[in-house]
Formats: C-alpha cells, structure tokens, sequence
C-alpha cells in the first residue's frame, strides 16, 4: 500500500502530512513528531523515513481508515506497546 510522507520542520520537531492510497481511496493524516520522538526512534533516518516505518507498523496492525486523523508520532506506543518506531 503506498504511503507518501512529507515533513516540514516545525520549531524543533516535525509537522508531517501523510497520505495512505490503496485502489481507488485514499486517507490523509497529520503526524506530530518531537525532536524527543527523534532522539528515541529515527536512528539515523529522516523525519519522513521514521514516519513511513511507522505507518508500515500501523498497517500491518489496522486499516488506514482506523488510523487517526491527526496524532503524535508518541501516541502509537500508547495503543500499541510493542512500537519501537516502525
């Protein structure tokens, strides 16, 4: 399922726009990611390589219709414990 993501720095983290295609739909997200959520998951990687590893975690767990709207990257250990940044 293709995933584009596309992240604009935001002070000292990231405001990340994310779009899920998959046949003829398609969702769009907003993702939060601290210069925190950085420093504990992206291991190297980009911003946006972080947040496409994560929803790959994601969707492999849920629809993209499930996945919220807006969030912080953070968000996902709340609901799924094992996240470890995708």
């Amino acid at each position: 399922m293709p995933v584009d993501v596309q992240c604009a720095q935001d002070g000292d983290g990231y405001r990340c726009s994310v779009t899920v295609s998959e046949g003829s739909g398609s969702t769009r997200h907003r993702v939060r990611v601290t210069k925190t959520d950085m420093e504990r998951w992206a291991r190297g990687r980009s911003a946006e390589a972080l947040v496409h590893a994560s929803f790959d975690f994601l969707l492999q767990r849920e629809p993209k219709e499930s996945i919220l709207r807006e969030f912080d990257l953070s968000v996902i250990q709340r609901y799924f414990p094992k996240f470890d940044g995708g």
